[in-house]
Order: C-alpha cells, then sequence, then structure tokens
C-alpha cells in the first residue's frame, strides 16, 4: 500500500526536501541546508516543521458530558478534571501492567476534550478509543485539518509579524495554553507546544489554507524548513521521548522520567490501568532510570547500543541507548537511555559497545540542553 501524503507534499518537494517513509507517510526527512543547519535555527530562530501526519482527535458526548472524561479516565493515569478550558495536559495511554501504549496530548477547547496522538501509533490508538467509546460518545479523527510546528525563539515575534489575532496578548499565552486564532484571514487554533524543548507553537489549520500559511512562514527571514531529522536531534538533546524508544509496553513512565503524568487524586485512588505496577516504582524507586549519555570522542553510539560498567574483568551490563546520534548544540556525540539506577548519577563514567569496540561514555543530568517553553 502507498504511503499517505499531507497536503504539504508537493510543498515539501519544491523545497527541495528529501522524502522519506515515516509511520505510513512521505515526509520530509531535510531540506538542502541539512539537518544541522535546520536544528541550529531552531534553537536560534524558528523550525517550521510539517506534523500532519499526527491524529487530531475530538470527541462529543450525546447525553452526559462527562462521559468522556470517564471514558478517557479508564485509559490514561490523568485527573481530567483538572484540564481547564483553554489548557493541554500531557498523558498516556497504559496497558495493565503499567506500559505505555503511547503518549498524547489531551486539551479542553469550547468544552470538549481533543488529543493529538502520534503518527506511528495513530492506528492503534483510533483502535483503542473505539473499543472504549460506549453508545453516547462519538469520535472524528479530523483529516480536514492539517498541523505545522513552528518551533524556537523567534516563534511568538513571527506570528505578530503575520498579524496572528488572539484573544489574549501573546504574552499572556503560556506554555500548554490552546486558543482560537485567525491568521492570515483563517480561523486556525494555536497551542503553545511543541517537541524541541523551545518555545514554540502547534496551529491546526484547514486543509484549504495550510499551503498559503506555510509559504508566507516559510518566507519570513527568520524560519526555516525543518524535517523529521532535525525534530529527531532536537527532542534528544530535550530528553522528551519517543514511543519505541523511550516508552512502550516495556518501559513505565517512571522508568521514562515521567511520573508528574499520573496526576495526584489517581495516585491516591490507584484507578487507572497498571497503577500497582506504576504506584510501586514511584513509591519505591524504578529499577532503572532514562539519563543523558555524552560520549567520549567522537564516534556516536546508536539506538540499541548495550551500556555497561566495571573493568574487563567485571564488566556488567547496566543499560540500553534508546536514542543515540550526533547533538548539533553540543556539537558533539549524544545519547538518552536506560540504567540501572545505582549507575544513573550524573558523571558515572560507563561503556557503550559500538560493534566491538569499546566507547568511554559518561552519564549526564537531562535535558541535554535546558527548556525554553515560556511560562509568562
Amino acid at each position: 500500500m502507498d504511503n499517505r501524503k499531507t497536503t504539504l507534499f508537493d510543498f515539501h518537494v519544491a523545497a527541495g526536501a528529501r522524502m522519506v517513509p515515516f509511520a505510513g507517510w512521505d515526509m520530509p526527512v531535510q531540506y538542502p541546508s541539512g539537518i544541522k543547519a535546520e536544528h541550529i535555527a531552531t534553537r536560534t530562530t524558528c523550525g517550521l516543521f510539517d506534523v500532519s501526519h499526527m491524529a487530531q482527535i475530538s470527541f462529543e458526548a450525546s447525553e452526559d458530558g462527562s462521559a468522556v472524561e470517564t471514558m478517557l479516565a479508564k485509559l490514561t493515569p490523568t485527573d481530567l478534571g483538572l484540564i481547564g478550558e483553554g489548557r493541554v495536559r500531557y498523558s498516556m495511554f497504559l496497558d495493565d501492567n503499567g506500559g505505555v501504549l503511547d503518549d498524547l496530548m489531551i486539551a479542553r477547547l469550547d468544552g470538549r476534550l481533543q488529543l493529538v496522538a502520534n503518527a506511528g501509533r495513530a492506528d492503534h490508538d483510533i483502535a483503542h478509543l473505539k473499543a472504549h467509546l460506549g453508545e453516547n460518545i462519538s469520535m472524528t479523527v479530523h483529516d480536514e485539518l492539517s498541523l505545522i510546528a513552528l518551533q524556537g525563539p523567534k516563534a511568538a515575534s513571527v506570528l505578530q509579524d503575520l498579524g496572528i489575532a488572539l484573544d489574549v496578548d501573546m504574552a499572556d499565552f503560556n506554555f500548554m495554553d490552546i486558543r482560537h486564532a485567525t491568521l492570515m484571514g483563517t480561523k486556525v487554533t494555536l497551542t503553545r507546544s511543541g517537541y524541541t524543548g523551545e518555545d514554540g507553537f502547534e496551529i491546526s489549520i484547514p486543509n484549504e489554507a495550510i499551503i498559503d500559511i506555510t509559504t508566507a512562514l516559510a518566507a519570513h527571514n527568520d524560519v526555516h524548513l525543518a524535517g523529521l531529522g532535525a525534530r529527531d536531534t532536537l527532542r534528544m538533546e530535550a530528553g522528551l521521548p519517543l514511543w519505541g524508544h523511550e516508552l512502550s509496553e516495556t518501559i513505565n513512565p517512571v522508568e521514562a522520567g515521567l511520573g508528574f503524568a499520573v496526576s495526584k487524586r489517581r495516585r491516591e485512588a490507584g484507578d487507572f490501568p497498571g497503577a500497582k505496577h506504576i504506584l510501586a516504582d514511584l513509591n519505591n524507586g524504578a529499577g532503572r532510570r532514562l539519563v543523558g549519555l555524552l560520549p567520549e570522542g567522537k564516534r556516536p553510539v546508536r539506538d540499541g547500543t548495550i551500556l555497561k560498567h566495571g573493568d574487563a574483568e567485571d564488566e556488567i551490563e547496566i543499560g540500553f541507548v534508546s536514542s543515540g546520534g550526533f547533538a548539533p548544540s553540543l556539537d558533539a556525540p549524544a545519547a538518552i537511555g536506560f540504567v540501572s539506577t545505582e549507575f544513573a548519577h550524573s558523571g558515572t563514567r560507563l561503556m557503550a559497545d559500538t560493534r566491538g569496540k569499546p566507547t568511554p561514555i559518561i552519564v549526564a543530568d537531562l535535558p541535554l540542553v535546558p527548556h525554553r517553553f515560556y511560562r509568562g
């Protein structure tokens, strides 16, 4: 079966993007300037990403208005009542063993709950939701909408230059806020969030307007087109998880440093999937932790690389690299991965087994590059 194409496919090709298959879609991995340049531009000015392959989902309850919250509460560890109007909360679908089926964003806008799910897990998530909807809830997957992410320290000023109209001042529009807005005469939904560790916005736009708006954004002097390659190096530096790497059915939120996603009331009630296993790790400490990893020298360590500790005679396996490569902001190789908790302290020296050639590696705190989310 052919891969799906976002509405911006022809735009990417015309811009010289190298297109690759990703999660069932044809997506730009990089543009002619290259991944490093796109990465640095996002850290210093703005990167513009097509994230239309992610699933935008909303719900309607025909009778009981709380039915959607009740349904989502059975699947997540989130206190949905704490998601106020115009706010977004990071959450996840869990299984009965405490493993993560996917991570996602849940928002409340116009009194309704809506969510954005990862492209690589969208089919799974949609099926998972359908299986739990109940008779009085309808779900819509918004294929009529595209999604772009404008990320970087100049993001707010770029939108203001293009005449973004919000019902609040941009200075009062904080990280994890969501609002309706008007951009270039089109009604859009604006969220101050992203996947780079930088300030920035995700903008949901009707398909018929996405090319004009993206073209106008890309023409701004502070905006640089960026693809999946830069998105991955940026999120790795920021210590942000990717399902299948830092999250999976065999990795729980506590191990991944995401215990904050388990709301206080849900902890006290213990009424979420996998509560027994997750609460045990929250109360007693997990046996392994997600950490930053800084290889010595110029050789990168790749996903799946085994990490060891000790002298050659008594070396033991204590973890693995979950995401690794080159960190442009550090101008050096870097990685993130899981290690046994006793070896998770910053400065601990380990050895990475890179194809038979040992690479010394030092444990570091996450994030490797500080977050710069806008909190007013």
